[in-house]
């Protein structure tokens, strides 16, 4: 699997990586800033930090059940990330200085390579890292299978220069090196 997915800025509308609730979200705010609403969109990749109930949890929890990390294909797909303080600090920056109608991507890193994340939940609970193709793929991910196969980057300049955002927090892969993901 070689990254094909095009790099998704803020000028982009929600695409079908937002699912359906994400792109309803995404228009009715659109909607009600053309109509005069003071209203922006605030755009979420992956969130990770101390307290993270979902993405990584979830991903740790599918690897300790197979007893195994997987990954699609070669694992070059890509997943934007950030530190949950640092989009924290994209909201506080879109609630006191958002244009009516903005996206604003909470976007530390355009795009880990899954493969590289795969590698560090298994290093993490101690099982192997193996990729995975088809049927296997789905089977390793289940409902999360489009989650780990599509390519995704995401670009945050426009946030930045708009809000005056810079992330500080640390990198998913640094995260996944904390004890505590793999407890339990």
């Amino acid at each position: 699997m070689r990254p094909v997915g095009p790099l998704i800025t803020e000028e982009d509308r929600a695409s079908d990586r937002a699912g359906l609730l994400g792109r309803n979200v995404e228009r009715t705010l659109m909607r009600l800033a053309a109509e005069g609403a003071h209203t922006s969109v605030v755009r979420l990749p992956c969130v990770h930090g101390e307290g993270d109930r979902f993405t990584l949890p979830r991903l740790i929890a599918l690897a300790r059940r197979h007893e195994r990390s997987a990954f699609a294909g070669d694992g070059s797909n890509r997943i934007p990330a950030v530190h949950h303080a640092d989009a924290a600090r994209v909201f506080v920056g879109a609630v006191e200085r958002a244009v009516p109608g903005a996206r604003y991507d909470a976007v530390a890193e355009e795009g880990v390579p899954f493969r590289a994340i795969a590698e560090a939940i298994g290093a993490g609970l101690g099982v192997p890292t193996e990729s995975t193709r088809g049927l296997a793929t789905l089977r390793a991910f289940g409902t999360f299978t489009p989650y780990a196969t599509s390519d995704r980057p995401a670009s945050s300049a426009l946030t930045r220069e708009q809000l005056g955002w810079e992330p500080t927090g640390p990198g998913v892969l640094e995260d996944l090196q904390r004890a505590e993901y793999f407890e339990g």
